[in-house]
């Protein structure tokens, strides 16, 4: 199973190489958010430092979610996903590895990213080093909820719609929880529950998204 997994996320890593401008536009989309943010709110400092969170936080989700039709909709057009389905490895080994090669290429980068932007947003070096654990811990439960929205949508139109509305309420803990880890850090206490939830809620989704994922495959490809 494991070598499955690698496989999977090995090729999907490679077809993100070919594909480049798709994984250029969405963290161009992610940039381009966060960097419009202060020029609607102003340049005073201490507004800059409270909604940097928020902001970083709700453009990473939107950032996701906009990567996601790419996820399953190649495979399911050109009929890999048919194929997939019929290997003797478990489906859900498969869709874990997709997974995992969709937050290498959008998750990990936008945490990189948060580093610039938290001294663009005046941030001290406790909140940048905060706000990078929190979307490091976060970002894979984001991709694993977006997976099951991404596969119950395949094939249907207007799905990329129906996929936020699906994806939207499943995140809000983890936003609430990202932000918060940060505010906590700015109030003087320490952002260690929520960094502990976010991290938990990374494990959970891990170990039952790819069974909800591979379930709504299957019902998607009837």
């Amino acid at each position: 199973m494991i070598a499955a997994v690698g496989q999977v996320v090995r090729r999907d890593l490679l077809l993100a190489v070919r594909q480049r401008a798709d994984v250029v536009n969405t963290l161009l989309f992610f940039a381009v958010v966060v960097t419009l943010a202060p020029l609607g709110v102003g340049p005073e400092p201490n507004t800059l430092r409270t909604i940097a969170p928020g902001v970083v936080w709700v453009a990473a989700l939107l950032a996701s979610i906009l990567s996601l039709n790419r996820l399953f909709a190649h495979d399911f057009a050109d009929g890999t996903l048919e194929q997939l389905l019929l290997t003797r490895e478990p489906l859900a080994a498969i869709v874990l590895g997709k997974v995992a090669a969709h937050w290498l290429v959008t998750g990990l980068p936008i945490t990189a990213m948060a580093v610039p932007l938290g001294v663009m947003f005046d941030l001290s070096r406790e909140q940048t080093a905060t706000l990078v654990l929190a979307l490091l811990f976060g970002t894979p439960a984001l991709s694993l909820l977006g997976a099951i929205g991404a596969a119950l949508t395949l094939g249907l139109r207007g799905g990329g719609v129906l996929v936020s509305l699906l994806v939207l309420p499943l995140n809000v803990p983890i936003l609430i929880f990202g932000a918060g880890a940060v505010e906590a850090v700015a109030g003087g206490l320490s952002p260690q529950a929520h960094l502990l939830l976010l991290a938990a809620l990374s494990l959970v989704t891990s170990v039952l998204a790819p069974w909800a994922i591979a379930a709504a495959l299957r019902i998607s490809l009837e």
